[in-house]
């Protein structure tokens, strides 16, 4: 990866690309720190080094780098841009006049994504009136009384304003940038908590003298980083067979290929399915007042630290990873398509054998990547309970890290190869 790196600085086009790329990050980490006008920055950050906020909180927190916790203008960060992606997508599959634009092309794709662009500011509009309540609830605000009124107008129209900018921050990257933008804010955001996480590794070394716990988590995390850069290269391939065809005095076909599928097809998309639905009941118990009731204390099950959480998320995890793969891949399609380009799979019949076939290799497949997720999610929670250290950075943390380091550096070397770079080559 270092070599590839040194390589690309060494082409003025790609290293002007990089440099832009890490201007933008700039930019998005000093709107992660400048905190919006009306809010408490001091109590809130004090709230939150206590362990007094909410499990949900330090979620998002974890998301966003740490601009919940200044109540900055970047709070929201790009968690409205992701959910009104996912939601799009969804609707892609349900509504037929957005599934009719997904297969139109370009033309189809730049409607698809100002949609996107519009749903995203409704959501971060959403968002950011219930962080205002949260604030306003838990008495962060520096205000009071009928100032309370304008104070919430610019607090959240600052929120909303703020992701848009994101937004466009991400696209920006996409543009002029190395990668995916979005993924590069979001990885960007996770990665400025690791200070945090080297901070209290360290405090549990020197103050709390848990020498061993710490040197288990930091083995861990290791091998966890290498288990995933392994699943997410690892590949099923159904070999395929095409047909020598005659057209003119020419001869097609005739060679052998491979259809490759991803065991992580899916990539954390599960996950994040997953453990937005069981933030909800965590969500709403931070609203209420009273948590002695019945109804709240059926709610604080779903801690993020619990075995009921961990035995559900695990569950929830799987169950989204075949949603996915069945809204990504089509195995009677796929079959219909080879069989018009006069391709088979060896050993397999064109037309249902085939697509029964590929549907049970999808199967089997599905269920090897969910289990990688779902063990890789719930793992900080099993370190978390036996080591009684509460790990900042979760696998879903780590699967992003590690993915949108794979695809930047991907990127990378198709733009070098396709530039014929002799140093890349060598």
């Amino acid at each position: 990866m270092l070599e590839i790196l040194k390589n690309a600085w060494k082409v003025k086009e790609l290293r002007n690309k990089i440099l832009f790329t890490i201007f933008i990050i700039a930019v998005f980490r000093i709107g992660s720190v400048i905190p919006v006008p009306y809010v408490d920055v001091t109590a809130l950050k004090a709230a939150n080094e206590s362990g007094a906020t909410s499990d949900f909180f330090s979620y998002l927190s974890i998301l966003t780098g740490g601009g919940l916790e200044y109540g900055a203008i970047f709070a929201m960060s790009v968690t409205p841009y992701i959910n009104s992606s996912i939601i799009i997508q969804l609707l892609c599959v349900a509504i037929p006049a957005l599934e009719r634009l997904s297969k139109e092309g370009e033309e189809g794709q730049k409607k698809l994504a100002a949609i996107t662009r519009y749903a995203t500011v409704i959501l971060a509009l959403i968002q950011g009136i219930a962080y205002f309540f949260y604030l306003k609830g838990s008495n962060f605000l520096s205000v009071s009384g009928g100032a309370v009124i304008f104070a919430a107008f610019v607090i959240v129209l600052a929120f909303t304003a703020g992701s848009a900018l994101v937004m466009w921050l991400g696209e920006q990257i996409d543009v002029k940038g190395i990668g995916n933008g979005i993924s590069i804010l979001l990885f960007a955001g996770i990665i400025s908590r690791g200070p945090q996480a080297f901070r209290m590794l360290y405090v549990y070394w020197t103050e709390y003298d848990r020498q061993a716990a710490v040197i288990g988590i930091v083995l861990i995390f290791l091998a966890v980083i290498a288990f995933i850069v392994w699943m997410t290269n690892a590949e099923r391939r159904i070999p395929v067979q095409y047909a020598k065809r005659v057209v003119g005095n020419k001869m097609y076909g005739g060679q052998n290929t491979h259809i490759p599928i991803k065991v992580n097809m899916s990539g954390v998309m599960p996950i994040i399915f997953a453990s937005s639905i069981l933030m909800v009941p965590t969500m709403i118990l931070g609203f209420m007042r009273n948590t002695e009731t019945s109804f709240a204390k059926a709610l604080a099950l779903f801690s993020t630290r619990g075995v009921f959480y961990a035995v559900i998320y695990f569950i929830l995890i799987i169950a989204f990873a075949y949603f996915y793969a069945t809204i990504q891949f089509n195995p009677v399609e796929m079959a219909n398509n080879l069989r018009k380009n006069g391709g088979a799979v060896p050993g397999i019949r064109p037309g249902k054998p085939t697509s029964d076939f590929i549907a049970k290799i999808l199967s089997r497949i599905t269920l090897l990547g969910a289990v990688f997720l779902s063990v890789v999610a719930i793992l900080p929670i099993i370190v978390g309970n036996v080591g009684g250290i509460n790990i900042s950075l979760g696998g879903t943390s780590v699967l992003i890290m590690v993915g949108v380091a794979l695809e930047t550096v991907q990127n990378l070397e198709s733009q070098m190869m396709m530039r014929h770079y002799k140093g890349f080559l060598d």
